[in-house]
């Protein structure tokens, strides 16, 4: 499922779209001890409005972020269509339209049995029905040519806690006093969520889940590996200590400043490039190396890449926008330098008079200190 086909079903994610409908939502309370307080399968349209615009929106947010930080597709093994497998769960929930409560009750007892949550919790899940409108040979949509529906659910996972809302003004004593909150109140973003099948080459794949994660360096592994049966990739956080773990180890006493921004500048071109791209854009051992090589390490420290990257990466390409920065910080023991994304050329390292200095290139002679500006002299 790429950024265009993505965008295409968040697009029509709403009950203005004539070609979408969520048909039935499925709402569930989970406490910390992994039971199940409430559980209700209704008809979309017979939901209250405002409740209907709540949770088309929370789930609406397990389709944003981006594809490879926020959002994971993962295949699923050929077990996960064994009974009790994920993929199987999941394929009866969609092929029923949520109607069979034995298949909700398979789905449920898959999260609740598997899921690793601290607190209370929210599960809601939406069977939902696109039609496809197929292009012209213009590439734009033929609204007289739909010849199938994409049927799909889609989960978001939202915490409830209990809040302190603070003071109030007590009309009937004429005083002010703290208002503790006893109620659940229950996130309207999810911090996971999962869409199944996923939408790619215009069609329903089967094989496929995409995995939504709000915080994309906390991921919940134990979705992705114990409810989902997938086998969990690195977190965009992971992708870059990995990273930083290759330049250290094979570049090593050859690492200064020039090599950094520069590595940086070739990788946050690729991002850049990449950005009109259905697909996100990634760089393997071999892309790094001619980076690297750009840069101006040598041979011989290159030659230990490859085993250094099967190693701490593997045989998978890194996701280029999780391994770029988007500016460049300097940090000494005394001073912090945060420089501008196209500025990192500014800064110069050099010995003078037999001392380590940072050097900054200034355009203009005026400027800013402790928000006072002054000139140079």
């Amino acid at each position: 499922m790429n950024k265009k086909e993505l965008n295409e079903i968040k697009k029509n994610f709403s009950d203005d779209s004539g070609y979408f409908t969520i048909n039935s939502i499925l709402s569930v309370y989970i406490d910390p001890e992994k039971n199940i307080k409430y559980r209700e399968t209704k008809p979309h349209s017979i939901i209250p409005d405002d409740e209907r615009e709540v949770i088309t929106e929370s789930l609406k947010k397990v389709l944003t972020g981006s594809i490879g930080k926020h959002l994971v597709e993962y295949e699923f093994p050929q077990e996960a269509y064994e009974d009790g497998g994920a993929q199987k769960v999941l394929y009866e929930l969609v092929t029923t339209k949520l109607k069979d409560e034995q298949a909700v009750t398979d789905y449920l007892e898959k999260i609740t049995k598997n899921i690793d949550y601290a607190a209370s919790f929210t599960i809601l899940t939406a069977h939902c029905t696109y039609s496809i409108k197929r292009k012209n040979k213009n590439d734009e949509d033929d609204m007289d040519n739909i010849t199938e529906e994409y049927n799909f659910i889609i989960t978001g996972i939202c915490p409830a806690n209990t809040n302190d809302i603070g003071l109030y003004f007590d009309e009937e004593t004429k005083t002010i006093a703290k208002k503790s909150n006893t109620e659940m109140v229950i996130s309207k973003i999810p911090t996971d969520g999962f869409i199944y099948p996923v939408f790619s080459d215009r069609a329903p794949d089967v094989n496929h889940i995409m995995y939504f994660v709000k915080k994309p360096d906390k991921p919940n592994i134990s979705i992705v590996e114990n409810v989902l049966d997938c086998i969990f990739t690195m977190s965009a956080q992971k992708q870059k200590a990995r990273f930083q773990q290759v330049l250290n180890t094979v570049v090593s006493d050859e690492l200064d400043y020039n090599v950094i921004t520069q590595v940086n500048d070739k990788i946050r071109e690729v991002v850049d490039l990449s950005k009109n791209e259905t697909e996100a854009a990634t760089i393997n051992e071999k892309q790094l190396k001619h980076i690297l090589s750009e840069a101006g390490v040598s041979e011989e420290k290159l030659q230990a890449l490859e085993p250094a990257y099967k190693t701490l990466v593997g045989d998978v390409g890194l996701t280029a926008a999780n391994i770029a920065d988007n500016k460049t910080v300097v940090v000494t023991p005394d001073v912090t330098i945060n420089i501008k994304k196209d500025a990192a050329g500014k800064l110069k390292t050099s010995m003078i008079q037999g001392r380590n200095c940072l050097i900054i290139d200034l355009d203009d002679p005026n400027i800013v200190v402790n928000g006072l500006p002054t000139v140079l002299k």
